[in-house]
């Protein structure tokens, strides 16, 4: 007899408990796997879907439209409490009767085999009308322009002013004013491993467990549990070992979402995986803006005024849940950070086009305020004949004046930015560089020198969501136990895609509890463990660190007031050295910690009446501070061929402050990876779209990657300044390497330029554009 669709098949199986061998006839859902029919237009209406010829296919199990999902799914909507002004619309799993970008997912399709699956894909007929597409964000905001959602009435998420209402009059006190434009390409962020997810939903428990490669399992249980209507107690999230995220990771997926309503409707689980070439039409892309900038400045540092206006291009929704607008916001905020600036003034628009949405990528707004401020900054040392790191000395906040906010309205409270570049200036040998860059132009060579300073926002506390009523946590919450054999475990809820945060909370562990680091094992990446906001925004170590740290501090206590009676002694002459107990005084050892934890486990009446050892300590840590501030500078020295524009990067330097470094080999990791990513952006990458919303760098053989053999020596620095009010004093760094990188080649780059009069205003610095630039310097 043939099943029915979505019938779990039924198979023996043996189970084996203790001793005994259980033999029974079980119901064992077998895993199913889904493919997506996607939009290949920028915006069409769905006139009608043929899907007779699918359903009637081998394997398939279910063929779901829009209204299919609705009935178990709930659509997406990202709203800001704190932003009314934010306007954004419901977005459904799959396309609900118009299509707004190509590669939206319109039709579903679960079957047993993913060749199943793809196969019936192929076998749908949509019947289209295709519609105009706003493609461009300064038109898309013009009276008569195509409309993404016609329900608005318009394409704006957001118009907002940032810092004061005019600066006429500071910028008529500068010596000089200098005026630039921007360009910054739309690009992604390709994690080495694809967004993968698999849904496991049980109909008899109404229990939803979901293995995800994300970066917040925490955020994904609470959006499973709200939009899939099932008991948040019954729905678990697990991410381990995720390949790579980028903040690429951080958002909801329609695809995935999809998935997850596909297990609830089938009963069984649903498995989706991300192909290279639809991910370049489904994730996340960003920062694609075009920027008009002005800085009065004066030859003592004087910054008087700094006024910009920030156009960036969204896409077909506002990501859910923490939506579009943030990349600008942060660019406009970030804009000015690391000097003293008289007044500052931003407009930022954002508008929707028929192109995928845009989200979070490594370090969001910060490499676009960087670029632009450092640019400017360069440009005005320039036309006062200033030398640009000079100026940057002038015109940095002052030690002595901190804490404090800036223009743009940053709170920082703990930087070290004269050290940083002093520290620069001395690793490039910065005066030698100028030298031999003079012999080079002498022989017509195109030799440029650029430096950069930053800032990171790392460690966000609950300022940044939390007004916006948007439930992402901004505390950790770790677990540190130790087992009868004194080895430790310890759980937290930050998460690790590879940059080592795991084995950092290990570090922090062993050395709060006095254990070597190989008798830790650290846990995370699941939401039936202790709370937490996963990873964003470099917040791992300075934020989870710190919660393991104080559950690791905590049991430490406790352990030497379970000792201290058997070694008739009080707890503080007491000291854990080594997984040891040890006298504190002369570190001589009196017990191992593995006898002492033995004791504690299975023989508690050796210990004083009424002691219950308490074997596990939990703790929580939420940042008072609205972020923990990380600074540096970046030096870049590149030459252009002249004859063919190709650009060779020579040589690139960084000198990073993130407070206290617990793992060197990681932080050196972080920095340079986060370099190749921000020069890849700066040289190569970008997501292009024709004229009529079709993507065309949809692989990897059409959008550039950088590559070893095009990525410059990176040497990296420290300075050291610890971060207040934590114990550790960690501040984060995962972001810093991006945040610096296009803007330190963007200023060596036109100072290559400089001696043609050409220079650079939009990225990402092909040699085409180059070639272009060059021309147009010279008729």
């Amino acid at each position: 007899m043939s099943e029915r669709p979505g019938t779990p098949r039924r198979e023996t199986r043996r189970l084996v408990a203790g001793r005994g061998v259980f033999t029974g006839d079980i119901a064992l859902p077998r895993m199913a796997h889904v493919a997506f029919l996607r939009s290949p237009h920028a915006h069409a209406r769905i006139v009608r879907i043929d899907s007779a010829a699918a359903r009637a296919m081998p394997g398939v199990l279910r063929v779901a439209a829009a209204a299919d999902l609705a009935a178990v799914c709930k659509p997406m909507q990202t709203a800001m409490a704190n932003a009314p002004d934010h306007v954004s619309p419901p977005q459904s799993p799959l396309a609900d009767g118009v299509a707004r970008w190509q590669g939206e997912p319109v039709v579903a399709v679960a079957a047993e085999t993913q060749a199943a699956a793809e196969d019936a894909v192929e076998a749908i007929e949509i019947a289209w009308e295709e519609l105009p597409a706003a493609l461009d964000a300064a038109a898309a905001l013009e009276s008569g322009a195509p409309l993404v959602h016609p329900a608005l009435g318009h394409n704006r998420a957001l118009d907002r002013a940032l810092g004061k209402p005019d600066v006429a009059a500071e910028t008529a006190q500068g010596e000089v004013v200098v005026a630039r434009r921007f360009g910054f390409n739309r690009h992604t962020g390709v994690p080495l491993e694809p967004r993968i997810v698999l849904a496991d939903y049980d109909p008899f428990a109404d229990s939803l467990a979901v293995w995800q490669s994300h970066q917040v399992p925490h955020q994904m249980h609470d959006v499973f549990a709200r939009l899939l209507g099932i008991p948040e107690h019954r729905v678990r999230v697990v991410c381990r070992d995720v390949g790579g995220g980028f903040g690429i990771k951080l958002h909801v997926y329609p695809d995935e979402l999809a998935t997850a309503a596909l297990a609830k409707l089938l009963g069984r689980p649903v498995r989706f995986e991300s192909r290279r070439t639809e991910a370049f039409v489904s994730d996340a892309h960003a920062r694609e803006f075009e920027i008009e900038g002005r800085l009065a400045a004066g030859a003592d540092g004087t910054i008087a005024a700094l006024e910009t206006d920030i156009l960036c291009a969204a896409g077909a929704y506002s990501i859910y849940p923490r939506g579009s607008v943030g990349d600008a916001m942060l660019a406009g905020m970030m804009m000015g950070g690391p000097y003293r600036v008289g007044a500052q003034r931003a407009r930022v628009r954002v508008a929707y086009l028929n192109k995928v949405p845009t989200g979070s990528y490594r370090g969001v707004g910060q490499p676009v305020g960087c670029a632009v401020t450092e640019v400017l900054v360069d440009e005005a040392a320039h036309a006062l004949g200033v030398d640009p790191v000079e100026f940057r000395r002038r015109a940095y906040h002052r030690a002595d004046a901190l804490p404090l906010t800036t223009a743009g309205g940053l709170r920082l409270e703990s930087i070290s930015l004269r050290p940083c570049l002093d520290a620069l200036v001395a690793r490039m040998d910065y005066a030698g560089l100028r030298a031999e860059q003079r012999r080079l132009r002498e022989a017509g060579r195109l030799a440029g020198i650029g430096v950069a300073t930053f800032l990171e926002m790392t460690a966000p506390g609950a300022y940044l969501y939390g007004p916006a009523e948007i439930r992402i946590s901004a505390q950790d919450s770790a677990t540190v136990q130790i087992d009868p054999a004194g080895m430790v475990r310890c759980a937290v809820g930050c998460t690790d895609q590879g940059q080592g945060t795991l084995t950092g909370v290990a570090a922090i562990v062993a050395e709060a509890l006095g254990v070597p680091m190989e008798h830790v094992a650290v846990e995370a990446g699941d939401s039936a463990g202790p709370y937490g906001g996963g990873a964003y925004a470099s917040r791992g170590l300075p934020i989870g660190g710190e919660a393991a740290h104080r559950a690791a501090r905590d049991l430490r206590a406790h352990l030497l007031e379970l000792a201290a009676p058997l070694l008739q002694t009080k707890p503080e002459a007491l000291d854990i050295r080594a997984a040891s107990i040890v006298d504190k005084a002369g570190g001589a050892e009196r017990m191992k910690l593995a006898e002492l934890s033995r004791i504690a486990h299975f023989r508690p009446d050796l210990l004083p009446g009424g002691t219950a050892p308490r074997l596990a300590a939990t703790q929580s840590f939420v940042p008072a501070a609205p972020y923990f501030a990380a600074n540096g500078v970046q030096g870049c020295l590149l030459e252009i061929d002249r004859e063919t524009g190709v650009i060779a990067l020579r040589k690139h330097w960084v000198v990073e402050d993130c407070g206290r470094i617990v793992n060197a080999d990681l932080v050196d990791g972080q920095l340079r990876g986060g370099v190749v990513q921000g020069l890849g952006c700066a040289l190569l990458e970008h997501c292009v779209y024709d004229g009529e919303g079709q993507l065309l760098a949809g692989s990897l053989m059409d959008y550039a990657m950088p590559r070893a053999d095009n990525m410059p020596p990176i040497d990296v620095g420290h300075v050291s300044t610890p971060q207040p009010g934590t114990a550790l004093g960690i501040k984060g760094v995962g972001e810093a390497g991006t945040v610096g990188a296009s803007a330190a080649m963007w200023c060596a780059v036109n100072d290559a330029l400089r001696p043609l009069g050409a220079r650079m205003e939009r990225m990402p610095f092909t040699a085409e554009r180059v070639l272009a630039a060059i021309k147009a310097a010279n008729g």
